[in-house]
């Protein structure tokens, strides 16, 4: 089982140093043929968004890759999938429950939780669904462009088996301007089912 499949994370991005998530996710990851390409920029607060989304495996090879970098992130699931006996489980693992029926005002408490922390990652599925959609969500980039903070782009590339982290980017607040470059991280053909991306 080589280290060499999952990076450790510079110093200054929020993490939990815990030998058994790393092995965990260095052993999943090995066994399953993925990789990781790159390495998360070294900030202390960023958006990460993770696409293509088209199959429930989706979760699975990124939360083995969440537990062998280590990383401390929070990442919104919906709230069905918190009930018990998951709810605690998925909360210790930086699960945000949320109900789409009633979202409220998420992206306004994301930002708000952001401003008041030393450090912060927050990850997102802008897709939102594994169905094939049309338009990606804004709120990943609204919490970046409110919070002053740089988007981080993963892709999930089954054809190759790896994660692949983009470079940080600046949102400019034009949406219009900054979607080529998000977007051009991602690819249908890296999806597990590329006719739903």
């Amino acid at each position: 089982m080589s280290s060499s499949r999952i990076p450790y994370l510079p110093e200054e991005i929020p993490q939990v140093r815990s030998r058994w998530r790393r092995w965990v996710g260095l052993l999943g990851l090995s066994l399953a043929g993925w990789r990781v390409e790159g390495n998360l920029p070294n900030l202390r607060k960023f958006v990460l968004i993770v696409a293509p989304h088209t199959s429930n495996w989706d979760f699975v090879v990124g939360f083995l890759a969440y537990l062998g970098l280590r990383l401390h992130s929070s990442w919104f699931v919906k709230h069905t999938a918190l009930r018990w006996p998951w709810a605690a489980l998925g909360r210790h693992f930086g699960a945000v429950a949320i109900d789409r029926a009633h979202a409220g005002n998420v992206v306004g408490a994301s930002v708000a939780a952001m401003n008041a922390a030393e450090r912060m990652v927050i990850t997102l599925a802008p897709e939102g669904t594994r169905k094939k959609v049309t338009h990606w969500k804004h709120g990943y980039y609204r919490i970046a462009v409110d919070a002053g903070v740089p988007i981080v782009t993963a892709a999930l590339d089954y054809s190759r088996r790896r994660i692949v982290f983009g470079a940080p980017m600046t949102p400019s607040g034009d949406y219009a301007v900054d979607w080529p470059k998000l977007s051009g991280a991602f690819d249908a053909r890296m999806a597990r089912h590329p006719d739903q991306f």
